[in-house]
């Protein structure tokens, strides 16, 4: 194998320089035709680079394991979205895999796979089970705040600020939020979701935060039908809703109809996520939009280069969220 050490000598240029060019180190003070020679050298001498001897494995199969049940997939199709954008991405790498959910953790065929995409909300038990079995894990759309692992998250700060300023800015200051929380069974805990969190904190600093405005129940759209009527019944309701996701703000908009009130005449709604049916309900619904494809990509990205080239430094990829403006939202 060819070193750096030899193209140095038929250079006639220091080891250190031409290290310096093979890594392409535009602050290396060398003239055209040197760079130009101890290329030409290297390629004909097959030098590999120290990158490039670091590819040391195929990739040959991963497991998709899944945070949720399957009643949560056909609930709210952003789960079974992201899944379905991992599995594009894959089949494009041509990577096999396999997919089962977190009740199959022990299964024998997670200790045989190069690298594991876990989607969803994890115990600390079932994260724990990871690290015993593979190395290679890339968490997807949660944080398990340790840093033996990559992630690729949403920022929930930001998206719950551009949802309240565009609410403030069209005047509304009695805005509700209706969401839900995860419910870890090995843990028999319930999870409070971010979104909730960041909705009291700015609703709080700007003076408006009203808890007879809030409901939390589960991120379904029968949940937000129930929610949503809950606040209806009491005769007192605000004048807009930011709803945790677009499955619930489904809901909520049949128990407004039923209550003989109009979106956006009466009561402005945004919702979170847009998923496909979002813009084709009545009225299209206003709501942040989430890069579901370039999460799975993403994820997928982390994975294969956890996977060749051995990196053993964790990286966290926040997700940018764009405010998606239809007619579900009325300026006061």
């Amino acid at each position: 194998m060819t070193t750096i050490k030899e193209i140095a000598e038929m250079a006639e240029v220091s080891m250190a320089t031409v290290s310096r060019v093979l890594n392409y180190d535009e602050s290396l003070n060398a003239s055209e035709s040197t760079r130009k020679k101890i290329f030409a050298i290297a390629q004909e001498l097959e030098y590999v680079t120290t990158r490039e001897r670091r590819i040391k494995k195929q990739i040959c199969q991963v497991c998709i394991v899944k945070g949720y049940s399957e009643q949560e997939e056909l609930d709210d199709p952003y789960y079974f979205s992201i899944r379905l954008s991992i599995e594009k991405s894959l089949r494009e790498e041509n990577i096999e895999y396999i997919v089962i959910s977190k009740d199959r953790l022990f299964d024998e065929r997670l200790n045989k796979v190069d690298g594991i995409l876990a989607v969803g909300i994890f115990t600390t038990e079932e994260i724990k089970n990871f690290k015993n079995m593979n190395g290679n894990i890339v968490f997807v759309d949660s944080n398990p705040q340790d840093e033996a692992f990559d992630s690729v998250v949403i920022n929930m700060g930001r998206v719950v600020k551009k949802v309240l300023d565009y609410l403030i800015s069209l005047g509304h200051k009695e805005i509700g939020y209706i969401g839900g929380e995860d419910y870890l069974i090995g843990e028999n805990i319930h999870l409070p979701d971010y979104r909730e969190s960041w909705y009291r904190k700015y609703m709080g600093e700007f003076g408006f935060l009203n808890e007879e405005f809030i409901r939390v129940g589960r991120f379904t759209p029968i949940s937000g039908y129930e929610l949503m009527k809950d606040i209806l019944d009491t005769g007192k309701y605000p004048s807009a809703f930011f709803i945790a996701n677009d499955s619930m703000a489904i809901g909520a908009y049949k128990a407004i109809m039923e209550k003989g009130l109009s979106i956006p005449e009466d009561i402005s709604i945004v919702g979170c996520n847009d998923i496909p049916t979002a813009q084709f309900i009545v009225p299209a619904l206003t709501t942040i939009k989430i890069y579901i494809n370039f999460m799975g990509e993403t994820a997928v990205d982390l994975l294969v280069e956890r996977i060749k080239y051995e990196r053993k430094i964790s990286k966290i990829i926040v997700i940018p969220t764009e405010l998606i403006l239809r007619d579900s939202c009325k300026k006061l």
